[in-house]
């Protein structure tokens, strides 16, 4: 089954990074007017995660969640976290110095949208690429 968001090799390394520094962290991909389409990283616990959230998958170990809104609109396609330079916009932590976080994007393929189930508010049915075990 294709997860719904994966990371990139910098991404991990950073997400690594910030749980040694900060301890645990997770995600929430905005979809505001203000900042965008922009992934927001918390401490873990920071972002009160509503009952209509849906949790999309996990990257790094940690949770990555989207409104279920917006969810419907892109469940067709996976989120690829990845890093780029300068500084976080918003209330986001940093990748790294002088890096944030940023997302792109990949429509799944026929067979790829067959095994790809969607996913219900805060239990979607994802799979962590770093345990191989399903959440």
């Amino acid at each position: 089954m294709a997860p719904g968001v994966i990371a990139t090799p910098e991404a991990h390394a950073a997400i690594a990074d910030l749980i040694k520094d900060r301890g645990p962290v997770m995600f929430f991909q905005s979809g505001g007017c203000c900042d965008g389409s922009l992934p927001i990283c918390f401490a873990d616990g920071e972002f009160v995660v509503s009952d209509h959230d849906v949790l999309l998958g996990h990257v790094g170990g940690c949770p990555y969640y989207i409104d279920h809104r917006q969810y419907e609109a892109w469940k067709h396609t996976q989120l690829i976290l990845d890093v780029s330079e300068g500084d976080p916009e918003g209330f986001s932590l940093g990748a790294g110095e002088n890096k944030h976080f940023v997302i792109t994007s990949r429509v799944f393929g026929p067979d790829e949208l067959s095994t790809h189930k969607p996913g219900s508010p805060r239990e979607a049915s994802v799979q962590d690429p770093t345990s191989n075990q399903r959440r």
